[in-house]
Order: structure tokens, then C-alpha cells, then sequence
């Protein structure tokens, strides 16, 4: 064990590495592994020191350790200028463990399959508006659906003018710039002008969403509801303020996750149409309530989720020196489980850039070999709801359209968006036909069982 330190990284400046981080994030990443090994040290402008890890060994040692010593709230504080200063992403020790209990209940397994109706329902909407026969970007389809997913059964929005004005604001707080996102790790830039529309965005989500919780707690009617909202004003502990930074937590970190996975789903079974047409044969499966079919699709939302992570690593400030990876890390270093690293890893996946659902069949996927949702006591809480979500839409999608499809080796490259990684294109595919099909078998909520178990994305950890 190393007395001092740290392990070894790039010399290079801190803001040289802060951009090659905005860059080029997982290629300068993945670089420092290549050349320093299984643990390295970043020095990153206006984050600090992180120290990479991807040994599932050292893995077990984060997310199993002492969440006093790991805080992961304060390696996503960066968020709370947007998310709000009790969200659940950016708070720890006692009040991360009771609040995410308050928010985790309406993410239990039968609770998301009683919203699996509403989901399929959505997504054949969202189909119907698909242009056939030109190239078109399908990532910002794929938003607006997973968008409206939230809102319907998480926020439980049902009022036409509040959900068009929810429709309209939320995409400009998702979609910030580089520039932007400064005023949200520095709320105080928010008054001055280069950054007032942020605020202004802010502002006027906050309007929609207080008018939201204030009507919950005026409804008559709200022990019968089973949206998110409902559950935790029901448990009466919450205040206004509390409820809102959680809604806010569960739009942006839940929505925008999801569609990003979905996208790069379509992105890479229309590069790959024998997969392509299995996962359709599936789907078809799925939908006459075969659970081979569930199985199949399933295995394709997780080979995506470790081919193309939506978020490439998780992070946790250490409280008090610590000994991580045989070193003993001073107090303030962030500890990083790098994904991408993990998912890359040829001695868990052989041929690691090979895309195949084949090898997500039947198996036993641990959580520290398998982890696009984090994992420990900050695992996604709502992973469950995100698996059901992508099979679902999968199926709707698969059961009603034909792509063109191709066999190009080189596909979209991963782009940093903010906090996460998507199709730099856009997730570009051509619909050659849309067809006209029932509705599914409805889901059994047994169907969804074990899924409980994996861990984090939306990526980020909550």
C-alpha cells in the first residue's frame, strides 16, 4: 500500500484536463487507463481530484463502504442550482436514507406495472408522428415520449395548458449549453445576463410544478392516486420546497436517460439487422405474452446499457482518508467507478465492442461487473422503472416499424451532453413502413421480478 498518495495520471494542467474531459470524456478517459493502468488520478478545473477505479475489487470497496465516508451527494452538488438543495441526488448520510425511502415507494415493481399500460399507450402515439421514407433523427422523439411518461405517471400532470407549458420548458433546462450549465454548479451567475434565461427556465418550471403539488394536496381523491407525487405527500413529511426539488430530480435525471438509452438501442440494431430482426420476432412475442420474448428484449436494453453507457461514471468525495485500489486517499479526492471502464473490460465481455443481446441472455450480471445504474446505497431508485420503460417502448416500436437498416461498421460516436453521453447525430434511422397492430397482452407485474435487483441513469446515482 502506498503511504502517501495518489496513483499516477497525466501531467497535464488542470484546465487542459478539465477540457479533454468536456471533449472527449470517455476516449481521454478510457487513454489514462490504457497507459496508467486500473487506478489513475485526473486533476480536473472546478471539480477537483478524482481517482478512477474499475477492479471490481475496488468497486465492492465503494459502493459497499461506509456512506458517511463516501458521499455521493457531494459529487453530484455541481446539480443543486437545477435540482434543488434537498433533491435526493445531492443530499447524504440520514437525509439521503429517508428521503430516498419517501421517493423510492412509487418505483416498487408492481407499482411501475400498473403504469405499463400508459407507457405502451404513449409510445404508440409518439410512432404515429414518425417520417417514412427520410433519415430523421429519432433522439428527440424519443424525449418527448419519455417526457410524457413522467409526467403522466410520475408527476401525475393531467391538466391540457400545464402539460403543454411542462412540454415546452422542461427540453430548454435539458438541453443547456456548456456555457449554460456554469450558472447551474454557480447558481449566483444566474443574475447576471449572459445567464437570466436560465434562471428565467428555472423560474418557470418551478411556477408549473408548485401549481402541480398544490392541486395534489387539494385533491379529494389523492389516496386513490399511484403517482409519485401522491405517494410522498401522502407520507406528510415533505414541504413544498422538498417536493418540488424531487419532481425536479425525477423529470431531468429520469427522462432525458432514458431517452438517450432508447435512442442508442435503435441506433444500434439498425447497424446490426440480424439482431434487428430477432429483437422484432421478440417483440412480437412479447406483445402475445410470451416471456421468452420479454427475456430477449430485456437483453437488448442491457447490452446497450454496457456497449453505450449513458453516463460513464459514478463519483463519491471521500469524508476521511480512506484506502481504496492500495492506496490511502486523502479526505476531498473523489472516488470514481468508471462504467464505461468496467463495461469495456475484454476479461467480463469478451470482444467488448462486439454488440450482441445474445450474451446478456440467462445471465448472472453482478453489481460491480454490470452497472450503467451506479450501484450501493445510491443504485438508481428508479432503475426498475427505466428497464420496464425501454422494453416496453422496444416492444411498441419493434411491433409497428420497419427500418431501413445497414451494415456499416462505424456508427454514431458518443457525445457529451452535460452529465451524460449521446449519439452525436442524434441517433439518425430511416422508417420504411408503420403498421397497424393491437394492443399487447398486458404486463403481469410478476414479469417484472428480479428486476428490482439491478442497480442504476438514469446513470446518475441517486
Amino acid at each position: 500500500m502506498s503511504a502517501s498518495s495518489l496513483p499516477p495520471g497525466p501531467p497535464l494542467p488542470r484546465l487542459v484536463q478539465a477540457g479533454l474531459m468536456l471533449r472527449f470524456w470517455p476516449r481521454f478517459v478510457a487513454g489514462c487507463r490504457r497507459r496508467y493502468g486500473r487506478v489513475f488520478t485526473l486533476r480536473i478545473a472546478g471539480i477537483g481530484t478524482l481517482v478512477y477505479v474499475d477492479d471490481p475489487t475496488d468497486l465492492k470497496t465503494v459502493f459497499a463502504g461506509d456512506p458517511s465516508i463516501f458521499h455521493a451527494g457531494e459529487a453530484n452538488s455541481m446539480l443543486a442550482g437545477l435540482l434543488g438543495s434537498s433533491s435526493v441526488l445531492v443530499v447524504d448520510d440520514d437525509v439521503h436514507r429517508e428521503r430516498r425511502k419517501l421517493v423510492m415507494a412509487p418505483f416498487h415493481r408492481d407499482a411501475v406495472a400498473r403504469q405499463a399500460g400508459v407507457m405502451a399507450e404513449l409510445a404508440a402515439e409518439n410512432i404515429a408522428s414518425w417520417p417514412i421514407g427520410t433519415e430523421f433523427a429519432v433522439a428527440p422523439h424519443m424525449s418527448r415520449l419519455t417526457l410524457e411518461v413522467i409526467l403522466r405517471t410520475v408527476i401525475g400532470a393531467s391538466d391540457p395548458v400545464r402539460l403543454t407549458e411542462l412540454r415546452a420548458v422542461m427540453p430548454k433546462l435539458l438541453t443547456l449549453s456548456a456555457w449554460q450549465t456554469l450558472a447551474v454548479a454557480n447558481p449566483k451567475l444566474q443574475r447576471r445576463r449572459p445567464w437570466r434565461a436560465v434562471r428565467g427556465h428555472i423560474a418557470e418550471a418551478d411556477r408549473l410544478l408548485y401549481a402541480e403539488i398544490a392541486d395534489r394536496r387539494a385533491d379529494r381523491h389523492l389516496g386513490e392516486r399511484s403517482d409519485a407525487l401522491a405517494v410522498m405527500i401522502r407520507s406528510g413529511v415533505m414541504t413544498d420546497r422538498e417536493l418540488r426539488d424531487q419532481l425536479m430530480t425525477l423529470l431531468v435525471a429520469g427522462h432525458d436517460t432514458t431517452a438517450t438509452a432508447l435512442s442508442w438501442t435503435l441506433e444500434r440494431l439498425t447497424r446490426h439487422p440480424d439482431v434487428l430482426a430477432k429483437a422484432v420476432r421478440a417483440a412480437h412475442a412479447s406483445a402475445a405474452g410470451d416471456p421468452a420474448g420479454d427475456e430477449y428484449l430485456d437483453a437488448v436494453g442491457k447490452e446497450v446499457l454496457r456497449i453505450r453507457p449513458v453516463v460513464f461514471d459514478v463519483g463519491r468525495v471521500l469524508q476521511a482518508p480512506t484506502v481504496v485500489a492500495g492506496y490511502r486517499l486523502p479526505a476531498g479526492v473523489m472516488v470514481a467507478p468508471g462504467i464505461g471502464l468496467v463495461h469495456a473490460n475484454a476479461e467480463l465481455y469478451p470482444d467488448p465492442e462486439r454488440f450482441d443481446p445474445d450474451r446478456m441472455v440467462g445471465a448472472t450480471l453482478g453489481p460491480t461487473t454490470w452497472l450503467p445504474f451506479g450501484g450501493g446505497n445510491r443504485r438508481c431508485l428508479g432503475a426498475t422503472f427505466a428497464l420496464t420503460e425501454m422494453r416496453i417502448v422496444l416492444r411498441e416500436v419493434l411491433r409497428r416499424v420497419e427500418f431501413a437498416t445497414t451494415t456499416a461498421a462505424v456508427g454514431e460516436r458518443q457525445r457529451v451532453k452535460a452529465v451524460i453521453l449521446v449519439p452525436h447525430r442524434g441517433a439518425r434511422v430511416t422508417v420504411r413502413a408503420i403498421h397497424e397492430v393491437g394492443s399487447a397482452q398486458a404486463v403481469d407485474p410478476s414479469s417484472v421480478s428480479g428486476r428490482d435487483q439491478l442497480d442504476h441513469p438514469h446513470g446518475i446515482a441517486h
